[in-house]
């Protein structure tokens, strides 16, 4: 199961992780693509294992973040790697397109 994260802890789980990707979702609970893409999520996020770490950002309750990465479009999944963003992939993705891009980026 990925793990969600919020305005408040952000930082720690995302921006201060040194030498793994950290791919964060930025989703909303009335998404439907959202939806589609929680089954993908953790599908590659047991494939990958430790090489990368993969969190969800629920953007109705957290808007500050949203708002600072100006998220538009969900859901809307950033790479960051050792705190800077390095991907942004927007939409729905089947797992083994997302496990793709992931691993074309590490």
């Amino acid at each position: 199961m990925v793990a969600q994260v919020t305005d408040s802890n952000f930082k720690s789980e995302v921006l201060e992780v040194k030498d793994t990707l950290v791919v964060v979702d930025f989703f909303a609970e009335w998404c439907g693509p959202c939806k589609m893409m929680s089954p993908a999520l953790d599908q590659v996020s047991l494939q990958l294992g430790d090489s990368a770490k993969i969190v969800k950002l629920n953007t109705d309750e957290n808007q500050n973040m949203s708002a600072q990465y100006q998220i538009t479009g969900i859901p809307c999944l950033i790479v960051f790697k050792n705190g800077k963003e390095i991907e942004r992939l927007v939409g729905f993705r089947p797992a083994p397109q997302l496990l793709q891009d992931i691993k074309g980026l590490m």
